[in-house]
């Protein structure tokens, strides 16, 4: 008896197959999903009353796709290609037996299928999508490092094209009802009350049992194959932007190009077979296992607050303070308002406060321009926030977030005026990105309400919040501000207190690296070109830019007053001043810094470098100038591990790769270790050390950790 489908036969021979795996909010591929599949397969198809079927959903989404909860141990429990290969064409085959069995198959999508489940659903021969804003249909296999291994890279080219095709699978993209039936990837849309009688319609009135491709004559739409001008344009322009955007870091996209082109060129039962060798490749590989574990597993857990403690009851936050309106404030001000939190938005002046606002009328206005939103809902969302310079607006707020100027003593002056006017139960957290909160908390009356909740700029595009835990904050605090943060459906982390916590501290080390090879001459056109072929979103110069080399220099100098005798100067220090004190070259918001900005031109590094640092004869390679700029970032990593700052791996790796971008092809920083192997880690560090000094010295901590052979992510 199957668990995960229910299977029915109605009075006009039409088989109705309900998908419903059992303990899951959503469909996925599981081992008894795909055996019952098979089994009622050959049942609908030896039984001569059944004239067809309909594939459907009994939750509110048709499927998800693959359990990538399995997948992702599949290279820790060293599953070889070979295996990898049966595993997928175990998938791949009851698919094709699905769409070979004689009787017609209609699929009524009920809303999401992405990966595998519209796999199945491109094995139907007819396919109804909900006519539903929430239904999304895909194939983004390619951002985990996988491609569509249940016949996606072979149906998806043969049913609408390959120039189609292609950017579907190689980007990840996921269509909307009205897309998808533009593009021709289903045939029809309906209301969703009517999916499974329009399915059944088709059945009984047309139910063609052949897929195209497998009808006599058929021919890929727009061509294919080396000798189609059409194919080998799509095929050249393809491989000269993986090339370009990816730097060969993530092989999944070239897999999907190698399958679609070897596969349309042979029968379809051959590039099925192709696509499942090259599909076994990825598999078995460690890109795929550190972007599964990291952008899927370990994302998902956060999201649903692993980190939060028990025995706190769920809050939301209904009203919201926020100090100060510069961009970081009227960030958090436009995505709470999203979330449906009032929000009081408080700086010095009104004028300060309206500008803060206007911040959201001006991507409300955009969104609206784009066809994303309406100028109804943009007033309402405005209507949410309400600027002020009066501290009795706050009463009555659940959360007051503290974005002012990196000064203790602003810091210190707004928390005592919020704390005269707040009810006693509010939570009280600094979006600082260097000060200590456990030092913050001091002005405060109630230090177990105080807590960092540190947002990345752009707030509305950053996906991550860190939330920083001080030595008083209490369990409460925590839980409730990880509460608000998925209220914005945002994906938060949980560090310990320290100066820079995680994400600025590591982040800085990227910067300072690329500041100090500058300082060393090497060419920075090298230095930020390399790191954009890392996978590093920009070039470390143009991100101190973007953050500004004053505000580096004001961190410093903070840092130096705090800790005295014990301040150790960053490796880039002197270039810092000099650029700020000096050449008066503070960054992008100055019009000026290591770049240049042209109005109405595009941004260039600034020749002037040349003159105060000039460039030394012998440029090192661009495999030590990788390493230099990942591995310090890393090493900090390994360092906030080992001092408590962070708890768990999956907190480092989600940090890195949402926090700052570290490249997602490693998985992140603690993945990148356990993907080099920390022995080898620890003989580049050593090497790295005696040529470029003692940042690059590892802990007996993290030696003692590589003798017992104890990786971060432990193996199962």
């Amino acid at each position: 008896m199957s668990t995960t489908i229910q299977y029915t036969v109605d009075a006009d021979g039409i088989a109705i197959l309900t998908l419903d795996v059992p303990g899951r909010s959503m469909n996925v591929l599981t081992p008894e999903l795909v055996a019952d599949l098979k089994s009622y397969i050959e049942k609908l198809a030896g039984d001569q009353a059944v004239k067809g079927a309909v594939i459907t959903s009994a939750k509110s989404a048709f499927m998800a796709g693959a359990d990538l909860k399995d997948l992702v141990t599949a290279y820790d429990r060293g599953l070889t290609v070979e295996e990898s290969y049966q595993f997928g064409q175990t998938l791949s085959q009851v698919f094709r037996q699905l769409e070979t069995c004689g009787k017609p198959i209609a699929a009524a999508i009920n809303g999401i299928a992405l990966g595998g489940g519209l796999e199945l659903c491109l094995a139907c021969h007819y396919r109804v999508l909900a006519d539903d804003r929430k239904a999304k249909i895909g194939l983004p296999e390619v951002t985990i490092g996988l491609l569509p291994g249940g016949g996606g890279t072979q149906r998806l080219p043969r049913l609408i094209g390959i120039r189609e095709a292609l950017p579907l699978m190689l980007e990840g993209r996921q269509l909307t009802p009205d897309k998808a039936l533009k593009l021709g990837v289903v045939h029809e849309l309906a209301p969703l009350e009517q999916l499974v009688e329009r399915a059944r319609c088709w059945l009984l009135e047309e139910g063609d049992p052949e897929a195209p491709w497998d009808k006599k004559g058929f021919r890929v739409p727009g061509g294919a194959g080396a000798m189609h001008p059409k194919s080998i344009e799509t095929f050249m322009i393809g491989t000269s932007l993986l090339a370009g955007n990816a730097f060969h870091n993530y092989p999944a996209p070239k897999a999907i190009m190698s399958a679609v082109y070897e596969g349309t060129i042979t029968p379809f039962d051959t590039g099925l077979q192709i696509e499942g060798k090259y599909f076994a490749q990825l598999m078995s590989g460690v890109v795929a296992r550190n972007m599964m574990r990291t952008l899927f597993v370990n994302k998902g857990e956060a999201d649903k607050l692993a980190r939060r403690p028990d025995g706190v009851e769920k809050s939301a936050v209904r009203k919201l303070g926020i100090l100060g309106a510069g961009m970081m404030g009227a960030g958090v001000a436009y995505v709470s308002a999203r979330a449906g939190i009032e929000v009081v938005l408080l700086d010095t002046d009104i004028e300060s406060a309206e500008k803060g606002k206007a911040y959201s009328q001006a991507l409300l206005e955009k969104a609206i321009s784009r066809g994303k939103s309406t100028q109804d809902k943009a007033d309402a969302l405005l209507r949410m926030i309400r600027p002020t310079t009066d501290y009795a607006d706050l009463e009555g707020c659940d959360l007051v977030i503290e974005a002012v100027f990196e000064s203790r003593e602003i810091k210190a002056e707004v928390t005592a005026k919020t704390e005269a006017v707040i009810p006693a139960t509010a939570i009280f957290a600094s979006n600082t990105s260097t000060l200590p909160i456990t030092g913050l908390a001091e002005a405060s009356e109630r230090p177990e309400k105080f807590i960092g909740i540190h947002f990345f700029s752009p707030v509305d595009k950053m996906p991550l919040v860190e939330i920083i835990v001080g030595e008083k904050t209490s369990d409460e605090a925590i839980a409730r501000s990880l509460d608000y943060v998925q209220q914005l459906r945002k994906t938060p982390i949980v560090v310990n207190d320290s100066r820079g916590f995680y994400t600025s501290r590591c982040f800085m080390t990227f910067c300072n690296e690329g500041m100090t090879m500058v300082a060393e001459g090497i060419s920075p056109a090298l230095i930020e070109n390399v790191a954009k072929m890392t996978s590093m979103p920009v070039g470390p110069l143009a991100v101190i830019d973007e953050v500004t080399i004053e505000l580096a220099y004001k961190i410093s100098k903070q840092a130096e007053v705090d800790l005295g005798e014990a301040f150790q100067p960053i490796s880039g220090l002197d270039i810092v001043k000099k650029m700020v004190d000096e050449l008066d070259r503070k960054g992008k918001r100055y019009g000026k810094g290591f770049y240049e900005y042209p109005e109405g031109g595009p941004k260039r590094l600034w020749p002037g470098l040349a003159e105060h640092y000039p460039l030394v004869a012998e440029q090192p390679s661009i495999d030590e100038v990788k390493n230099r700029l990942l591995i310090i970032q890393a090493l900090e990593t390994a360092r906030c591990y080992e001092e408590g700052v962070l708890t768990h791996p999956a907190e480092a790796d989600l940090g890195s790769i949402f926090g700052w971008g570290f490249p997602p092809w490693t998985g992140g920083t603690l993945s990148f270790i356990d993907t080099m192997g920390i022995g080898q880690f620890i003989s580049e560090c050593d090497r790295m050390a005696e040529v470029y000094g003692p940042r690059f010295e590892v802990s007996d901590w993290l030696r003692a950790r590589a003798e017992k052979g104890e990786t971060f992510h432990p193996i199962d």
